[in-house]
């Protein structure tokens, strides 16, 4: 049977898109380390050296490319655009040219630690990270003043300043805190701002995948809801500092879209997903007899 030349064509287009893919080069990268090592010793050894030696080469050549398209307001722009495309932020990750944000470093090791914490009746959750700061909640057998909470509670502490160093302070936020539980510092007294806790709107009245906007203080804030999680950011995109409370939110992959230049975040933590290292800014949220309150920075 004669393929007609236009299929062939498509055969031809298809197959050398496969091999362009990210997937499909990560596999053959992987199948060649693999083969390495397999080598005699000093094959393997020649071997490896030839592979850092053009590893080093690439990183010269593309950190130059960044510092220069950085130096320059277009050329920012266009970095920008270009780690929005998997393959150029893959190489610019494995070449420790970016590195993921510390919230998403801090998110990584709260999701290694789960799956022990879960096999001993607990769970971590974490809800946000300021500067140098983790806020977490602890749920189960991690939240009490027993042996077990305590040894629970150290482990997800060593975890976190062992793999994220710049981490210097870890608060443990109460768990929907009754009135009873309210901190000495979190009673509003005499109108006074209660030590940057503000609150805000009820539970119910946040619509699941819908984001609510608070003005207060001269502090515009995006509230979102997925699901049973709250979160709460300062309500401007890292972009150009644009209202992002009109962007759309896909409930399926957690992720909110600024409606000014298509910049995308995770909802869940903040991190941008169209550019490393920018991030929104996230305020610690708590919900107390049904309402949402958010703690915003303290005035310098």
């Amino acid at each position: 049977m004669v393929v007609a030349p236009s299929t062939t064509a498509q055969k031809i287009n298809d197959r050398e898109s496969r091999e362009e893919s990210l997937e499909f080069l990560a596999d053959h990268v992987d199948k060649a380390l693999q083969v390495i090592e397999t080598l005699d010793p000093s094959a393997k050894s020649k071997a490896l050296d030839l592979k850092k030696a053009i590893e080093t080469f690439h990183k010269i050549g593309l950190t130059k490319i960044v510092q220069r398209l950085k130096a320059d307001p277009q050329g920012k722009a266009l970095l920008f655009e270009l780690v929005d495309i998997p393959e150029v932020y893959a190489l610019l990750l494995m070449h420790g040219i970016v590195r993921p944000s510390i919230p998403n470093r801090v998110k990584q090791v709260i999701d290694n630690v789960r799956p022990y914490m879960q096999s001993h009746g607990g769970d971590v959750e974490l809800i946000d990270v300021q500067q140098d700061t983790v806020f977490l909640r602890l749920h189960g057998a991690c939240n009490g003043c027993s042996m077990s909470a305590v040894t629970l509670r150290e482990g997800v502490e060593e975890a976190l300043r062992e793999s994220v160093p710049e981490i210097q302070n870890i608060e443990v936020l109460p768990n929907e805190p009754g009135p009873a539980m309210i901190s000495l510092d979190s009673i509003q007294v005499l109108g006074e701002r209660p030590s940057g806790w503000i609150s805000g709107p009820t539970v119910d009245t946040i619509e699941t995948g819908r984001p609510y906007r608070l003005d207060t203080d001269g502090t515009s804030i995006v509230i979102l809801r997925l699901d049973d999680k709250l979160m709460a950011y300062r309500n401007e995109c890292a972009h150009q500092g644009l209202p992002i409370d009109g962007g759309m939110v896909d409930i399926q992959n957690s992720t909110i879209t600024c409606p000014w230049h298509g910049f995308c975040y995770d909802a869940t933590s903040g991190e941008c997903l169209s550019a490393p290292q920018a991030q929104l800014e996230s305020f610690p949220l708590r919900v107390q007899e049904g309402v949402i309150w958010i703690r915003l920075p303290q005035a310098q």
